[in-house]
């Protein structure tokens, strides 16, 4: 009998402030442990916290961008429960009046349908600390750096259906985080990171019992650990038993989910008004100051990229993926005049050779008016779109301009027809057989000679030209 998944996600975006949520402690990666809480952080006796204005603020951006609901009043409770990395045995969160309300986001399915994923809310909270195991033997170390930095947890609807549109729309949201400058959006330093509540049902049935997995960052284990977790739960079915709601984790190593401890209601969590914090209220005003500062959102970006660049779905899907890489493109594609031509070459060659390097576009060390300069060359016919990637391999390992790597290594492109035709005539002399059979109908032995010819000449003869000339001589 078939089985249909329901899934809802609940991602963690450490927002881009300089301080926490609640103190004035840095919120910069990478200190010494323990050297980045101070006595609001740990809750001690007496201490009062002072909201961040600009966590509000990023709430805000978020909340526009995914046309929510902002709520003119919300509150902070706090929410009681023990973790050995939360010094205050509660944290400091919303729950009855988060700060944005219901919104959506549509995501592309592999089929190229789009489908909208509703968004319950994303409220306000402050981080816990850290527990480290790595580094102690039969022992916990705590870092309490992270406790109180700014999260904004964004809660979605069960509105997905398998683990592919899950990680979809976690994508989706990544991406968007960063545009508009809501966090950095690191999944390896914990930054952006999702717990996924999953559960399995009968077609139209109501929900079944779900199990949450905690704490996945990476769309690779997002995607594992939810299949993991279906086909864990319709084996307990399926052979008479029941799924009890609980907290999982997973593990990548052993590609399995294992029990964490069973899962609380709400009520569990005893949430109730924080009475040092006071209501946060939002004008129409702040909320106007807010959509002033708004980027080109990235949906609105990929329209007017095939509008105004006249570029497939495709190549603007992928160009639009980050702020960054989007800036960049429209950068090379203003300055050399071809959009396709440098479409191609940020979705081709700068992407790969990105991905190879483990690296961010922000870290590229061919800047766009390094790359203007050699797609000029590609248009000009000084080198060829082969050539071209050999140059562009030298200038990322920094030997130079397109223009002196051109030079130095003596790679100009041959568009001499004399030359190239000499070329031409000494491999049809030597390859008599071929040439014969070419004739007799066997079209594909062009390549064959085209293959021939490139290589005598190194590399330089301009394609066109040697097309050209070769298929007017094979043709006698």
């Amino acid at each position: 009998m078939e089985w249909e998944t329901v899934i809802g996600l609940e991602i963690h975006a450490q927002l881009a402030t300089n301080s926490k949520i609640f103190s004035g402690s840095s919120t910069a990666y990478g200190a010494e442990p323990n050297t980045q809480a101070n006595l609001v952080d740990l809750g001690m006796p007496g201490v009062l916290p002072v909201l961040n204005k600009k966590a509000v603020e990023l709430a805000i951006r978020l909340g526009l961008a995914i046309d929510a609901e902002i709520a003119p009043r919300s509150i902070f409770a706090r929410k009681n429960y023990f973790y050995p990395d939360s010094p205050k045995g509660y944290q400091i969160s919303q729950y009855e009046l988060p700060i944005v309300g219901l919104g959506h986001m549509d995501i592309q399915l592999e089929n190229g349908e789009t489908k909208r994923i509703g968004i319950t809310r994303a409220h306000l909270e402050e981080d816990a600390g850290k527990s480290l195991h790595e580094d102690f033997q039969g022992q916990t170390g705590i870092d309490l750096n992270r406790a109180g930095t700014p999260l904004l947890e964004i809660v979605s609807e069960p509105d997905m259906r398998n683990a592919k549109e899950a990680v979809a729309y976690m994508k989706k949201l990544h991406a968007l985080v960063r545009y508009l400058g809501v966090g950095d959006g690191n999944m390896q330093e914990g930054s952006f990171r999702c717990d996924a509540n999953v559960s399995v049902r009968r077609p139209g049935a109501e929900f079944g019992t779900r199990a949450e997995i905690k704490n996945l960052n990476s769309f690779k284990f997002i995607e594992r650990a939810i299949n993991h977790e279906v086909e864990r739960q319709i084996d307990i079915i399926e052979s008479g038993g029941k799924v009890v709601q609980e907290t999982r984790l997973y593990d990548p190593d052993k590609d399995e989910t294992r029990s964490m401890r069973s899962k609380e209601d709400a009520n569990d969590y005893r949430y109730f008004p924080d009475p040092d914090l006071l209501p946060v209220e939002i004008t129409p005003a702040d909320i106007e100051a807010v959509r002033a500062t708004m980027p080109e959102l990235p949906d609105a970006k990929k329209q007017r990229f095939m509008a105004e660049y006249a570029l497939t779905d495709y190549d603007a899907s992928l160009l639009t993926l980050s702020r960054e890489v989007a800036d960049y493109f429209e950068a090379v594609a203003q300055g050399c005049g071809d959009a396709k031509l440098a479409a191609n070459w940020v979705n081709g060659e700068v992407s790969k050779t990105l991905a190879d390097n483990e690296m961010e576009i922000a870290a590229v060390p061919v800047s766009s008016a390094a790359l203007i300069e050699l797609l000029k060359r590609i248009q000009d016919n000084t080198v060829s779109n082969k050539i071209a990637r050999d140059v562009f391999a030298a200038m990322w390992n920094g030997e130079g301009s397109a223009d002196a790597i051109i030079d130095k290594k003596g790679l100009k492109q041959i568009t001499d027809t004399s030359a190239i035709e000499a070329v031409i005539d000494e491999i049809i002399a030597n390859n008599p057989g071929q040439v014969a059979e070419y004739r007799s109908g066997k079209d594909k032995l062009f390549g064959f000679f085209v293959g021939q010819a490139m290589k005598a000449s190194k590399g330089k003869a301009n394609p066109n030209t040697l097309n050209d000339i070769l298929k007017q001589k094979l043709e006698g």
